[in-house]
């Protein structure tokens, strides 16, 4: 069956012509349009563009013409990407008819390495959220248990993937919304070094912690879309102009000698003790690998989350400010006054979600406390950045839980956000620092999958996906899909 093909496995069916690549996006349209009722991952289904885009494809493989790894292969986009002609939401009322006149860079560079984009996916709104219940479109389910969440932001990219409706999908993380989703769901997620890939185009939420990244069921598929995401972009200041290195040639070297680091404030109180066990036994399998492994600490990274939740809603305060009903998106119907139109489009076109932490913002960057909320959240998080250079200095990777439970039931936690929050505890740590993390499924729990996060030096995306890959090579967890999907 062709959703149980990796992505090395599709390019060499087709440049072998085993299939096409419209036949291969026909594929995933019927399986979205027979099982995505129930999961609601996708936003907007592209049918007629996919199509189009593979019939291009097609042409290109019969020509006999050089082929990249992505070339007539159907890829999902998170719905904050812009995308030319094509809606582009954010999952928010205030954007739920907006359609964009460009290209986000990574849509670009999708375009330029000839694959599909086969649809949008749902999220939460604006990225903020933690279980994808705060979109404007509905809630989107986890395939391995309907009454779940699939995690969020980036939770439709995990649910479609999970369920093989797509091959890969891309996903955005600003404090673990591509990790923690990846965890839930049981599939690979890596997010990069701030600054490996463009934000140009991608719907800001809070700028120095944003980053795009790839979500598919192995590391080896990670390794081929961050091939094409990756790189430096001429209209994104803070893309790090670094040379792109080939992650394929990285993923099958020996662990033999490898550093590992355990943080101990990540095996303490309130991890659950199934997921403990888990990580345990992957801990195993890479010591038979040649890993060393090492305790060591991260002493502020108990401060993480209250540093993220002051500074992620400080910068959307001013990104979601664009939103005032007078130049784009949605405004309020007959407004009294310039003040009421104001007020009235944003109070009408936000969620709960996303006004709360724009609230949360505005008043931490209000006068008289600048300095006790915003310009303290900085200073911390330095202290955290310098607690990883000091463990980096002894280890070649970090390694510990994705997350300190796995799924949750729906509703669970909308009532108490806090505990929400509290649940990216492990992985916002390396968003402060602008590391880059990944999540990969390491077994189960009553059927639901456990992730195993990795975190490395700035630009250590290689080694990660090295690590992860040889893991996976004497592991089958990440080829698990829920009994519902297999067919």
């Amino acid at each position: 069956m062709l959703h149980k093909l990796s992505l090395k496995q599709l390019h060499d069916g087709l440049k072998n012509k085993d299939f096409t690549s419209k036949e291969l996006t026909g594929h995933y349209l019927d399986r979205i349009a027979k099982h995505d009722v129930n999961l609601n991952s996708f936003i907007s289904v592209t049918s007629e563009h996919a199509l189009a885009q593979a019939q291009e494809a097609d042409k290109i493989i019969q020509r006999g013409e050089q082929t990249g790894m992505l070339t007539g292969i159907p890829i999902a986009q998170k719905d904050i990407f812009c995308t030319k002609g094509i809606k582009t939401t954010c999952c928010s009322k205030i954007l739920a008819e907006f359609t964009p006149p460009y290209d986000a860079t990574v849509i670009k560079k999708y375009q330029e390495n000839n694959s599909i984009m086969i649809g949008k996916t749902n999220m939460d709104e604006f990225a903020m959220g933690g279980s994808n219940e705060n979109s404007y479109f509905g809630l989107c389910a986890n395939p391995w248990d309907l009454t779940r969440v699939p995690g969020g932001s980036s939770g439709g990219s995990a649910s479609a993937v999970a369920a093989r409706l797509c091959p890969g999908a891309t996903g955005t993380d600003t404090g673990g919304s591509i990790r923690q989703p990846a965890s839930f769901c049981g599939i690979s997620g890596i997010k990069p070094t701030y600054g490996r890939i463009s934000r140009y185009g991608m719907i800001a939420f809070a700028s120095s912690l944003d980053q795009a990244g790839p979500m598919a069921p192995s590391a080896e598929d990670l390794a081929i879309m961050l091939q094409a995401m990756a790189g430096k972009d001429s209209q994104d200041m803070t893309s790090a102009n670094i040379e792109v290195p080939n992650y394929l040639s990285y993923i099958n070297e020996s662990l033999k000698g490898k550093k590992v680091g355990l943080p101990k404030e990540f095996f303490q109180d309130g991890l659950d003790d199934k997921i403990r066990s888990k990580i345990e036994d992957a801990i195993e399998v890479l010591k038979q690998q040649g890993v060393e492994f090492v305790e060591i600490s991260l002493p502020n990274s108990v401060l993480a989350v209250p540093t993220y939740y002051i500074i992620g809603p400080c910068e959307a305060s001013s990104n979601l400010a664009r939103y005032d009903g007078v130049r784009y998106g949605y405004r309020t119907n007959n407004p009294k006054n310039l003040e009421s139109l104001y007020k009235d489009s944003r109070a009408e076109g936000f969620g709960d979600e996303v006004k709360r932490r724009i609230l949360i913002g505005t008043y931490a960057l209000s006068s008289g406390y600048y300095d006790a909320y915003y310009q303290k959240a900085q200073k911390i998080r330095k202290v955290i950045k310098e607690d990883f250079d000091k463990a980096f200095e002894k280890v070649d990777l970090i390694l510990g839980p994705t997350t300190p439970s796995f799924a949750y039931k729906i509703g669970a936690m909308t009532k108490d956000p806090v505990k929400m929050y509290l649940g990216d505890i492990f992985t916002i740590p390396a968003n402060l620092a602008g590391l880059p993390g990944m999540s990969i499924p390491v077994g189960f729990s009553n059927n639901m999958p456990i992730g195993m996060q990795l975190i490395g030096k700035a630009f250590a995306e290689p080694e990660m996906l090295n690590m992860a890959h040889i893991y996976q090579q004497n592991t089958d967890w990440h080829t698990q899909i829920p009994e519902k999907y297999t067919t």
